[in-house]
């Protein structure tokens, strides 16, 4: 009889580590059954691979960043949330009956409902890091959930944080790192790139209607970086949905759009291309990122990365989200301004721009930073292989050489 995993994540970016646990699971063992529980939102990673939702999901007002905005837990609270959460509790209480495993990825919420659920199951902390504030403290509740018997291992987002909790007496921690980072490899898309000229990629995020906002303020950036320097070339990588809003957002900020090709009437030779397909190519070919974002930050920043930050109106993207990256990220992210972005703090971002394209030692530093604070890619394939070494050794020693070839694969030499 087929193995079971249920999968609980408590975010947008938790939903995209599972999402690619998930798709390493498939290629490893691809009888294994598998489902999926996303406390926020309605699971869209899960949903474009087809993975059941076992219970009813909700998109609210704080798109899960309730630590950000209190005010927006209230709003939370107005919209259902007490009675969505209880729903999701007991539809994860009634599905876990049927599994042999639970795989939870997120802080106290998901973790606690992976212990309500009464199964064995591994926690993926991918939200906290000792990188914040150099010793993390888990407080009394996360650190009994994650000391529970039944959590059989903690899986952290970057070593040194692993390294810290080992120090704190968890011996069961284990580094994880970026799942994503394992397919973020160029595809071949041709982004029209003239060699000889830096490119900078803008990421506004991918949750309406915060990302149109972001993009907004990141075209006036781009113009502003435009007047201090031409030769830079602009890549946007944008979701779908934002590209639909392509026009009406070019037009509200003076810009003229054709196909994907944003220009200004007054200065013609400014362009930025935009699409909707090309987030790794962009990504793993830019010089340097314009981000609003949380996990595609990160990403860019373990490729060597420099990225520049702006603060939005949230509720993501705040000042106090981009303070947050900055001390996650180190040296590879700066951050302009301590509220949402004026037109003097666009100024000084643009400037800060041009004055990092042409500083060869720190885009060199960040190379080595990225490598550093986030690690080795392969964390999706050694999560999956913990996870079905717990579900037997069968099914584990089935798979190992196929792991190990796939690691070798994306293991830079």
């Amino acid at each position: 009889m087929p193995k079971r995993i249920l999968f609980l994540s408590n975010g947008h970016g938790e939903d995209n580590h599972s999402s690619h646990i998930i798709r390493s699971l498939q290629e490893l063992c691809p009888e294994l059954e598998m489902a999926a529980m996303p406390i926020v939102g309605q699971g869209s990673a899960y949903q474009r691979l087809k993975i059941p939702i076992i219970g009813p999901t909700q998109t609210l007002p704080s798109g899960g960043f309730t630590y950000m905005n209190r005010l927006l837990l209230l709003k939370d609270i107005q919209s259902g949330l007490v009675g969505l959460t209880w729903r999701q509790l007991r539809a994860v209480q009634t599905y876990a009956l049927t599994c042999d495993l639970i795989h939870a990825t997120g802080d106290q919420v998901g973790q606690a409902f992976a212990y309500l659920s009464g199964r064995p199951y591994v926690s993926f902390i991918s939200p906290l890091s000792a990188l914040y504030e150099e010793n993390l403290y888990l407080g009394p509740i996360i650190s009994r959930l994650l000391k529970a018997p039944r959590c059989l291992t903690v899986f952290t987002r970057d070593p040194f944080t692993a390294e810290n909790l080992r120090k704190q007496g968890l011996e069961k921690v284990r580094f994880g790192g970026i799942p994503s980072l394992d397919r973020l490899v160029p595809t071949g898309k041709d982004l029209q790139l003239q060699p000889d000229l830096p490119m900078v990629a803008l990421l506004p995020g991918s949750r309406l209607p915060e990302a149109v906002r972001n993009f907004r303020l990141q075209l006036r950036l781009v113009r502003e970086i435009w007047q201090r320097s031409g030769q830079i070339q602009f890549r946007a990588a944008l979701v779908p949905d934002l590209m639909q809003q392509l026009s009406e957002m070019a037009q509200a900020e003076g810009w003229q759009h054709e196909s994907g090709r944003l220009t200004l009437a007054d200065q013609p030779t400014a362009e930025i291309l935009c699409y909707a397909d090309a987030f790794n190519d962009i990504v793993c070919q830019t010089t340097l990122v314009l981000g609003m974002a949380g996990l595609a930050v990160d990403q860019a920043v373990a490729l060597g990365k420099p990225v520049i930050q702006v603060p939005g109106e949230g509720p993501q993207f705040t000042y106090a989200f981009a303070e947050a990256q900055t001390r996650l990220l180190g040296l590879s992210a700066q951050t302009i301004g301590k509220g949402p972005a004026t037109a003097a703090t666009l100024k000084l971002a643009a400037q800060r721009v041009v004055d990092t394209l042409q500083d060869s030692a720190y885009l060199e530093a960040c190379q080595a930073n990225g490598r550093q604070r986030l690690g080795p890619p392969g964390a999706s394939y050694r999560i999956a292989q913990r996870l079905l070494a717990y579900l037997g050794e069968s099914a584990a020693d089935a798979a190992a050489q196929a792991a190990k070839a796939k690691e070798r694969e994306i293991t830079p030499a």
